[in-house]
């Protein structure tokens, strides 16, 4: 078994994890930020003049033009689509690490594939395929490591973490643009051959990891592997294998599974409804992923050099260092959300989003409706105040919440469910944003602007405030909801802060299985899985 730690324990060991773990986002960022730099390079568009939008082009040369450039970008999401179809079904089967490097390395393949492609032979079909090779592994990563990593956290920074996913996201955007720039003076293909090929030093460092490092220890206990399992919390935790904080650990773990394993299916559990209302939770957590992607994050993202170029009038030169400065502000902006995640609560960050987000961009639309000089300007503006709003909000936040929206029993089915979304989602943004554009430049704008606005109005009303919260409280919150017949949010607001004792009280009032409640109980009072007479004990103290 895959528990090696490379002669790491404690902090050390958790650091590490982090790396490899953040290099996996950061590859996501980087391949959006590097398509948005090569599709309006010189030597890019001279080895696939196809993509090339010739001044005089006629409405239908230029309507062709932009569905070939939307679907040679859009494929690595579809790509990343079935990477995470693949690691919903097997990744309990195959474990973090292990599905972790094979992920990172079909994406080498791709990677390779895409940057050895031979100009004039069937090149933009080689590119393609390239491109849809490396999504599939990029989907199995982003399926799987935010699991790894959380089950190797301790609870009290997991949502820092994710944060750091996420800005991640934008510092591979970052570096990709400056790259891009960098390279766009070389007078041959290097100039988008080495941005392509830079993605396998990314990898190379997250399969690297995945090899050195161990599985997590809930994944040891789901597969029955105990002794594995308790071998990865001391190396973790830096103490004795038999050590009590160890042993404390382990059997919450073991109690956490059997109470999982004892749950009916977790895929037909989503529709069983009822008191905690699974149906209703997972489409909630796929609700963020879906408006992260409507919202217009990626059509600013993959072409922001081309809008700056194509719809804001901007020189080829200028609207690659717009397209860089663009990525600095968008890495800068992450660095609020790790000071507001958890002080101004999630839902909070939510509705900030969506309404910044939903204003910026009719800036943008409301500056291209007359084109000058001064309003393109303007429309610019409005881009980057955009990006700025989505960098610290709508980022992070739908990684963040499906996991705590969803109930135990189908948070597995339910974080996956929303990553498809996301992944499909994307697809459908990056392929017809090109189109879109081209046929109005500022009706793209008003699109997100509204799904912006939408979002505002779905999220008060359906978004419950997770933050500062155990898990256990939200099945309570929406307990509380359907026998009351209140709206979820209400509930949330005012229903104040449970101790463990008020949660499987309150618990046991609704009538909701208190398996799960009695094991956070428990460990908190550092009591074995099965001490249910000491557990008695305590209470009648």
């Amino acid at each position: 078994m895959w528990t090696t730690n490379s002669g790491l324990t404690g902090r050390s060991l958790r650091v590490s994890i982090t790396i490899a773990a953040v290099m996996g986002f950061a590859l996501f960022g980087y391949n959006q930020g590097m398509m948005a730099g090569l599709l309006n390079g010189d030597e890019f568009v001279n080895s696939f003049p196809i993509l090339e939008m010739p001044e005089s082009a006629t409405p239908s040369e230029e309507h062709y033009i932009n569905v070939i450039r939307g679907a040679v970008t859009s494929c690595y999401e579809l790509g990343c689509f079935f990477g995470a179809l693949f690691s919903m079904f097997f990744g309990d089967k195959l474990g973090r690490t292990r599905l972790i490097f094979m992920g990172a390395s079909i994406l080498i393949l791709g990677a390779l594939i895409t940057t050895v492609c031979f100009t004039g032979h069937w090149e933009v079909g080689q590119f393609v395929i390239g491109r849809v090779v490396s999504g599939i592994g990029n989907g199995m990563n982003t399926a799987t490591i935010p699991v790894w990593q959380s089950e190797c956290s301790g609870a009290h920074n997991r949502g820092f973490l994710v944060c750091f996913e996420g800005a991640m996201i934008a510092g591979g955007t970052f570096i990709a643009y400056w790259v891009v720039f960098g390279m766009s003076h070389a007078a041959d293909t290097v100039q988008w051959r080495f941005p392509i090929a830079l993605q396998i030093f990314f990898a190379l460092i997250l399969a690297s990891g995945a090899l050195l490092l161990p599985d997590s220890p809930s994944w040891f206990v789901s597969r029955g592997y105990d002794q594995e399992a308790i071998d990865v919390l001391a190396k973790l935790s830096g103490a004795a294998a038999d050590s009590e904080r160890v042993l404390h650990e382990y059997n919450f773990l073991k109690q956490d599974v059997e109470n999982s394993k004892s749950s009916q299916s977790s895929w037909k559990a989503v529709f069983t409804f009822g008191k905690t209302q699974e149906f209703q939770r997972c489409l909630i957590g796929c609700s963020g992923q879906f408006f992260q992607q409507f919202t217009g994050c990626n059509a600013a993202i993959y072409y922001s050099t081309l809008l700056f170029q194509e719809n804001l009038h901007m020189e080829k030169y200028l609207s690659l260092i717009m397209g860089g400065v663009f990525a600095s502000v968008y890495a800068l902006a992450t660095i609020p959300s790790f000071f507001m995640i958890e002080r101004v609560g999630r839902r909070n960050l939510y509705l900030i989003g969506f309404l910044g987000q939903g204003l910026s961009f009719v800036i943008t639309f409301a500056c291209l409706i007359k084109e000058s000089e001064e309003n393109a300007k303007g429309a610019a503006v409005g881009i980057f105040l955009f990006i700025t709003f989505f960098a610290f909000t709508l980022l992070p936040l739908p990684w963040i919440y499906p996991p705590e929206i969803n109930p135990l029993r189908t948070r597995t089915v339910g974080a996956a469910a929303s990553t498809c979304t996301n992944w499909i989602c994307n697809f459908a943004v990056v392929m017809f944003t090109p189109l879109f554009a081209g046929e109005s430049a500022w009706g793209v704008y008003l699109f997100f602007a509204l799904f912006n606005f939408i979002g505002l109005v779905f999220g008060f009303f359906f978004y419950v405030e997770t933050a500062g919260r155990e898990l256990e409280e939200i099945d309570i919150i929406y307990a509380k909801a359907h026998v009351e017949g209140k709206m979820a949010f209400r509930v949330a607001k005012d229903m104040p802060k449970l101790t463990f004792e008020e949660i499987v009280q309150q618990s046991r009032d609704l009538g909701l299985n208190t398996n799960e409640h009695v094991a956070a109980e428990k460990s908190e009072l550092g009591l074995s899985s099965d001490s249910a007479q000491e557990l008695e004990e305590v209470h009648e103290k």
